[in-house]
């Protein structure tokens, strides 16, 4: 990874830059939290200290342009209009959903990860954005599908799709059970790879959430999808991860459409 050490905030970007689109994944590392959430966590349902977390969001304020359009993550497939005031009537109270999408230049839309995946959409022109959470039980719902869905319907105009997969549990580390392969049946009988025994422990098996998300959002017409191919479970110093941690803070992604080029002067690529 490549860091820009005159930022004390390192944030991990796609490889290569977005025309009209900015957007970048933080770390666990640049706030002012203590252990378990040292220190940057985001995610004020996370059981930190709120005062410590609004400090931490004072910090990322820097990054972004405005107040990011927080959610109120339900591993659900409920996508928002965040160009809409009515979703967002009180700070205090986001609304339900996990995905936003926006039209509007500098509205910056924010997914909370802490082992799940985020996924950034956007059309080559960069006319429309989203943003989506997505863990095993929202991408098998539909999530993603909603996020583009409602992209599209703002958007009517809008082609040449792109994504972003953002840093999230890998293949190695995410053990489940037979029920959460079914629940991807389909993607794993065009890419049985994708979710392979566990050689450790009988009857689990490893599933590669990543991969059945690039599958799913190239079923979609996303012709450019890019991995971050960086694991939050199995890099402690870096990331927060629940499945290892439990007690953990969580990482924000964010991304906003804007006249300006990306830049990638901050952290770029993958686990070291």
């Amino acid at each position: 990874m490549e860091i820009n050490t005159q930022s004390s905030i390192p944030v991990i970007r796609p490889a290569k830059a977005w025309s009209g689109v900015h957007t970048f994944c933080t770390t666990r590392v640049g706030g002012v939290g203590r252990p378990p959430y040292d220190s940057f966590n985001l995610g004020l349902g996370a059981g930190d200290l709120p005062e410590t977390v609004l400090t931490n969001r004072g910090l990322l304020a820097q990054l972004i342009p405005q107040e990011p359009a927080w959610l109120q993550q339900v591993h659900g497939v409920r996508v928002v209009d965040a160009d809409d005031p009515k979703n967002f009537v009180s700070a205090n109270s986001p609304p339900a959903a996990d995905a936003s999408v926006t039209t509007q230049h500098e509205r910056v839309l924010a997914v909370l990860t802490a082992d799940c995946l985020s996924v950034v959409l956007a059309d080559d022109r960069a006319t429309v954005l989203g943003a989506a959470h997505a863990g095993w039980k929202g991408l098998a719902a539909g999530v993603l599908e909603e996020t583009l869905s409602l992209m599209k319907r703002k958007q009517p105009d809008a082609m040449g799709w792109r994504a972003w997969i953002g840093p999230g549990i890998g293949a190695a580390a995410f053990q489940v059970g037979a029920d959460v392969c079914q629940a991807f049946a389909a993607e794993l009988a065009l890419e049985p790879s994708l979710c392979v025994p566990d050689p450790a422990v009988c009857d689990r098996w490893r599933l590669d959430l990543a991969g059945l998300a690039r599958l799913r959002l190239s079923k979609m017409g996303v012709g450019d999808v890019e991995l971050s191919h960086c694991c939050t479970a199995t890099n402690p110093k870096q990331f927060f991860s629940y499945r290892r941690d439990r007690q953990t803070g969580r990482m924000a992604t964010l991304a906003w459409l804007s006249h300006q080029p990306e830049s990638n002067d901050v952290m770029v690529g993958r686990d070291p």
